[in-house]
C-alpha cells in the first residue's frame, strides 16, 4: 500500500460491496458522507469512516449500512406512501414501525445483521442522550414504539440506552395495544398487512385522528357512479316511455306531425340565436376579445420544469424576526464563548486579508497625461526647456472598490455542531475586514422551515398525493446581513445559527438562485457569490416521490446557469464533502478548522491583480 493511500478505503469498499449483496441490488451506490444517513434513488449515504477507523466508525458505518440494506430489501415505497397517515405523530409513529419491521425481517432472515443494528442503534440513542432519560414525557413516543416492535418481533433484548426509552413507554402502548400487538409476527412479512397494522396501533394509542382517510375505502364519486349504473339497470320507465311514445304517435299520426312541426322551428330558432351570439362574437373589435390568462412565470430561470408543488409557505425573512433580541444577544454570546479558542487563528487570517486588499488600494498614477493633475517631478524639464508641454497625472482606478460579496451558508442539519459555528464566525469576521476595505458584504443561509415535508406535504396529502409534485417541502430563506447594514448592527444575527432547531434540510439549487436574484438587483459593478455546503441537496419528502436526481439536476442547472451568464463570479467551499464535481470554481476541506483559511485565501485570490495567481488560488486553469 502507497503512503498516500487511506487505509479506510479497503473497508468502505468492502463494505459497499457486502451493503449491496445484502439489499440484493448490485446497481446501489454506495458513498459516505457526513451528510445525514439515508437512501436516495439508487444511492446509499453512509456515515463518514476517517482515516483514523476507530471502532465506533467502523460499527456505526456496518450497523447503518445493514440497516438500509434491509430497508431497500424489504421496503416498498409506493405501499409506504398508500398507507402513511397526514399527522405529523401519526406519521412519525407509522415509519418508526417500518423500520422495525425491516430491521426485523433482516434479523429474522440474516442473523448476523441483528448485532451490527444493535451496535448502530445504541450509538444513535446514546448520541441523543436516551439513557439519561428518566420520565416517559421526555422519551418519544414514536421512538419507543418502534423499538417495541423491533424487540417483539425478534425475541432480542435493545441496547441498554433503547431499552431505557422502550421500557419508559412499555406500560402504556401494552395497555392500549396489547391486543393488537399479538398479530405481529402474522404481518410482518406482509408490508401491506402490517401497514394497516401499524394504523390499527396508531389509532389505540389516541392518534386515530390523524390517520387520514382509510387508503382502502373506495372513493364517494366511485361509490355515486355505481349507484347510478344500478339504478339505470334497476329502472323500468326509461325503456317503456320510449315504447309509450311510439305507440302514442301511431295512435294519432296529426298529433305527431304537430309536435314535430314545433319541434323543428324550436330548433330553427335556437340555431338562428346561436348564430346571431357567432355573428357578435365575430363582429367584436380585436381589443375587446376574451384573453387567456397568461402562463404562469417557471419556478425557476435555470430550468423551466423544475417546480415545488406550492410555495406559498416558503419564506424569506430577516433573521431578527426568528428570535428575540435579548436570545439573539444570548446566542452570539454562547457563539463567541465557544469559538474563543479559534479566534486568534481566524483574526491572523483576516489581517492578512486586510493587508492584501489595502496593498492593492495604494495609489497608482498613470501619468504625462493632458489634463489631471499638474505633475510637480516633471516640472524641471519645462524649465530647462519652456516649449515643453506641462505634464499631468491622473489616480488610477483599484479594481475591487466597487464590489460586493454574498456569503451563502448551508444552515442544513448535518452543518449542526461546530461545522455551523466556525461558518458562523468566519462570516463574521470576512464581513468586517472587508467592510473596512470598502467592500459591500451580504451574508444569507437556507434550509427549511420542517423535517421530512412541511405543509406543502400536508397539501399534497390532503390532495390525493398526486404524481411528480416536484419540491414539496418549505423554504427558509434566512438573510443575516444585507449589504447596506453595517457589521456592527447585524453582529448578534449570526447568533441565530446557534439555535436549537433552527437547522434542517438543504434545498441547494433554489437557494443558489434566489442569491443570485439578489445580487442582480446591486448596483455594484463587480459581484463575487461564496457557497459554503457540506453536500448535496438533501430533503427525504421531495426525493422520496420525484426522481432521485431532482434537486441534484436542478443544482446542477443553476450553477451552469450563473457560470454562464458571468454576470457572479461563483466559489464554493466543501465541508467534508466534494463540492467540485458541481461548482467549477470549488475547494473541499476535510477539517472544518479550515475553513477560516480556505474562506481567506479564496477571497484574496479574486482580489489578486495577477490573473496566473488568481488562476491558480481558485482552481481555474492557467491564464493564457
Amino acid at each position: 500500500m502507497k503512503k498516500t493511500d487511506n487505509p479506510a478505503d479497503p473497508f468502505k469498499k468492502a463494505l459497499a460491496e457486502a451493503t449491496k449483496v445484502l439489499a440484493d441490488d448490485p446497481d446501489l451506490s454506495v458513498n459516505y458522507s457526513v451528510d445525514p444517513s439515508g437512501i436516495a434513488g439508487d444511492t446509499m449515504r453512509l456515515p463518514q469512516v476517517t482515516r483514523r477507523m476507530t471502532r465506533d466508525e467502523v460499527l456505526l458505518a456496518r450497523g447503518t449500512a445493514d440497516a438500509l440494506a434491509m430497508q431497500r430489501k424489504y421496503h416498498d415505497n409506493a405501499i409506504h406512501a398508500r398507507y402513511s397517515p397526514p399527522g405529523d405523530m401519526a406519521r412519525s409513529l407509522y415509519e418508526a414501525m417500518e423500520t422495525a419491521r425491516c430491521e426485523a425481517m433482516g434479523a429474522r432472515d440474516m442473523p448476523g445483521t441483528a448485532g451490527n443494528i444493535d451496535a448502530k442503534i445504541e450509538t444513535e440513542a446514546r448520541k441523543l442522550g436516551y439513557d439519561q432519560i428518566k420520565q416517559a414525557a421526555d422519551a418519544p413516543l414514536s421512538v419507543a414504539a418502534g423499538y417495541m416492535i423491533r424487540h417483539l418481533a425478534t425475541g432480542r433484548d435493545l441496547p441498554p440506552a433503547a431499552r431505557n426509552v422502550m421500557e419508559l413507554w412499555q406500560g402504556f402502548i401494552e395497555d392500549q395495544a396489547g391486543g393488537t400487538l399479538e398479530e405481529l409476527q402474522a404481518k410482518l412479512s406482509d408490508q401491506t398487512a402490517f401497514a394497516k397494522f401499524a394504523r390499527q396501533i396508531i389509532d389505540d394509542l389516541g392518534y386515530g385522528d390523524q390517520l387520514g382517510d382509510d387508503p382502502d375505502q373506495p372513493d364517494d364519486e366511485d361509490q355515486d357512479d355505481a349507484q347510478d349504473d344500478a339504478e339505470e339497470q334497476e329502472d323500468p320507465d326509461s325503456s317503456g316511455q320510449d315504447d309509450q311514445d311510439d305507440q302514442d304517435a301511431e295512435a294519432d299520426p296529426e298529433q305527431s306531425q304537430d309536435e314535430t312541426q314545433d319541434s323543428s322551428e324550436a330548433q330553427v330558432t335556437m340555431d338562428d340565436m346561436a348564430e346571431d351570439e357567432m355573428s357578435d362574437e365575430a363582429e367584436l373589435p380585436d381589443g375587446d376579445a376574451p384573453l387567456e390568462p397568461p402562463p404562469p412565470a417557471p419556478l425557476s430561470d435555470a430550468d423551466p420544469n423544475y417546480a415545488a408543488y406550492d410555495t406559498q409557505f416558503d419564506e424569506e425573512i430577516a433573521a431578527e424576526d426568528l428570535a428575540e433580541p435579548a436570545e439573539l444577544e444570548r446566542l452570539r454570546a454562547y457563539l463567541d464563548q465557544q469559538l474563543e479558542p479559534l479566534k486568534g487563528a481566524v483574526g491572523r487570517l483576516a489581517n492578512k486579508l486586510q493587508r492584501r486588499l489595502q496593498a492593492q488600494q495604494n495609489r497608482s498614477w498613470l501619468f504625462d497625461m493632458e489634463e489631471g493633475i499638474l505633475d510637480a517631478g516633471r516640472l524641471a524639464r519645462v524649465v530647462a526647456n519652456p516649449t515643453t508641454p506641462l505634464s499631468f497625472k491622473v489616480e488610477k482606478d483599484t479594481e475591487f472598490r466597487d464590489t460586493v460579496v454574498t456569503l451563502l451558508l448551508d444552515n442544513s442539519g448535518s452543518m449542526r455542531g461546530r461545522p455551523i459555528s466556525i461558518a458562523a464566525i468566519c462570516a463574521d469576521v470576512l464581513a468586517r475586514t472587508l467592510e473596512r476595505c470598502d467592500v459591500k458584504v451580504e451574508v444569507l443561509g437556507f434550509t427549511t422551515r420542517a423535517w421530512k415535508g412541511g405543509q406543502s406535504r400536508e397539501k399534497w396529502l390532503t390532495e390525493g398525493r398526486p404524481q411528480q409534485p416536484g419540491r414539496l417541502n418549505d423554504l427558509r430563506h434566512i438573510i443575516y446581513k444585507k449589504a447596506d447594514s453595517p457589521m456592527r448592527r447585524t453582529r448578534a444575527n449570526l447568533g441565530l445559527m446557534m439555535k436549537e432547531g433552527l437547522l434542517k434540510e438543504n434545498i441547494d439549487g433554489e437557494a443558489l438562485e434566489w442569491a443570485h436574484r439578489r445580487m442582480l438587483a446591486r448596483p455594484e459593478a463587480r459581484k463575487i457569490l461564496m457557497v459554503i455546503s457540506d453536500g448535496a441537496p438533501v430533503d427525504d419528502s421531495t426525493l422520496s416521490v420525484n426522481p432521485a436526481n431532482y434537486l441534484e439536476k436542478h443544482l446542477r442547472d443553476v450553477i451552469a446557469m450563473v457560470e454562464k451568464k458571468k454576470f457572479v463570479e461563483l466559489i464554493a467551499i466543501g465541508i467534508g464533502h466534494d463540492v467540485t464535481r458541481y461548482y467549477q470554481h470549488a475547494v473541499t476541506i476535510t477539517d472544518v478548522e479550515q475553513l477560516a483559511g480556505a474562506m481567506t485565501e479564496q477571497l484574496a485570490a479574486l482580489f489578486d491583480q495577477d490573473p496566473r495567481a488568481r488562476a491558480r488560488m481558485i482552481g481555474m486553469k492557467k491564464a493564457s
